[in-house]
């Protein structure tokens, strides 16, 4: 059975990425809330690129009902008075964007692909997460004292006809050693001074955007001049927002700022009530040659003891990692699910590379990879567990089937829970998706 939500793991890209245009019209009224057109053909688009198949045409109408759904979910929330925090929101944003940098590669990578920095990624998209976070909160109201027992769990999977047994999709669990090269202090000691020339040229006349665009290291703002656009203090790394909000004046350049990302100067725009505009300059010292190949040589030597059975490898984790996966025992937590399951869409491609081939309990000999901000490190990866795809069964897959039982009795209380809504609710369709079999509830009353 179709499930109500349709699972979409990255953000809404833009219809801007596309190469074909929307025009926009409003193909349904929910409420006083709409749907857009071009709500309905940018997930189309997203889900074909993912893979979904489109076999009877119907996709298109699948999703106009899910957006649909989640409208009246908000409604739901307003009514209710459902309030979500900025940290909440913060949070969500991080870790959605943490799922991106893993698929493309690096966060420099995800800014080249929206041509923004990531503040303004997070600004973009922070007004739809709230939408999404208020209708997950209805929506997890609605099944919250769903119970489910074993015996339920087994008769929901004996009534699964034999050619209707789900698939459970290949995953693997990983732990690693992490060892990051030390940035020797000759190489930060150059990149301060080399900002600190740029903000004496920009002192002495020179435009900042002008030097913005030849000399930092952002791309998501150093195209447009190094400009952020208009953010608010939690937006940015407490570093950076400590002394980009003490600016006062558009003339003032700050002192070089030490973040995570590198360093920055930074200079004031403009100010509107709590949210402010500015430019920077980014630089990142580079790792020396010799640094990287000091932490190789650290690298081989940890091997070199594992290889021996001198050391284990979760004692070489407590003791030589550098890495945060060092408190989880070197396990890498999936950043979407929150679980040790992962997929090659969840691994940074190096990594996936050298774990090929490798069998269960063994390790790689020590490779270079880069973390989600496009820092140097060297790896030693254990593969802990791998699954191949494979029909879901009783004995393997309890947890997944309870899940799914679990999923399945929760629709129908959801089912009962729209009709019901349909009743009091207004609900317009525009003509062009008239002809579509929705599966829950009748949506084509006004």
């Amino acid at each position: 059975m179709k499930n109500i939500i349709l699972l979409i793991l990255v953000f809404l890209i833009s219809k801007t990425h596309f190469s074909q245009e929307v025009i926009d019209q409003v193909v349904a009224v929910v409420g006083n809330e709409i749907v857009l057109k071009s709500d309905v053909e940018n997930q189309y688009i997203q889900l074909r690129a993912q893979g979904t198949y489109d076999l009877n045409g119907d996709l298109r109408c699948d999703i106009l009902e899910e957006l649909m759904f989640q409208k009246l979910l908000y409604l739901q929330a307003l009514q209710d008075s459902i309030e979500i925090t900025d940290k909440e929101i913060e949070s969500e944003l991080d870790r959605r964007i943490s799922v991106f940098v893993n698929q493309l590669g690096s966060e420099k990578k995800m800014e080249e692909f929206y041509g923004k920095s990531i503040s303004e990624i997070k600004k973009d998209f922070k007004s739809i997460i709230h939408e999404q976070l208020l209708t997950q909160r209805v929506q997890a109201g609605l099944v919250s004292d769903i119970k489910i027992t074993p015996s339920e769990v087994k008769e929901f999977f004996e009534k699964i006809p034999e050619d209707s047994i789900p698939m459970v999709s290949a995953f693997f669990e990983l732990s690693e050693i992490v060892f990051v090269p030390e940035i020797g202090k000759e190489e930060k000691d150059a990149t301060i001074q080399k900002l600190n020339d740029l903000r004496d040229r920009i002192l002495n006349g020179e435009s900042f955007q002008t030097l913005a665009i030849l000399y930092s290291e952002d791309p998501g703002s150093a195209t447009r001049g190094g400009e952020l656009g208009f953010v608010s203090r939690t937006d940015l790394v407490p570093e950076f927002a400590s002394v980009a909000f003490n600016l006062t004046s558009p003339i003032e350049v700050s002192r070089v700022v030490e973040t995570e990302y590198g360093y920055h100067i930074i200079q004031l725009i403009e100010k509107k009530g709590n949210l402010m505009n500015f430019r920077h300059i980014l630089l990142t010292p580079e790792v020396s040659i010799e640094q990287i190949s000091l932490t190789e040589e650290k690298a081989l030597e940890v091997y070199e003891l594992l290889q021996k059975d001198s050391i284990s490898f979760s004692e070489a984790v407590t003791k030589y990692s550098d890495g945060e996966t060092k408190f989880n025992n070197g396990k890498v937590i999936n950043p979407y699910y929150g679980t040790t399951k992962l997929a090659n869409e969840f691994v940074d491609p190096n990594t996936v590379r050298n774990i090929a081939g490798l069998k269960v309990g063994e390790y790689t000999k020590p490779f270079l990879s880069s973390s989600s901000k496009g820092a140097k490190l060297i790896k030693i990866v254990r593969l802990d567990q791998k699954v191949e795809e494979h029909k879901a069964n009783l004995t393997d897959d309890y947890l997944e089937i309870q899940e799914y039982a679990t999923q399945q009795k929760g629709q129908k209380i959801i089912e009962k829970w729209i009709h019901n809504k349909l009743e009091s609710t207004y609900i317009r369709i525009d003509k062009t998706f008239c002809d579509c079999e929705f599966k829950f509830g009748n949506w084509k009353n006004e």
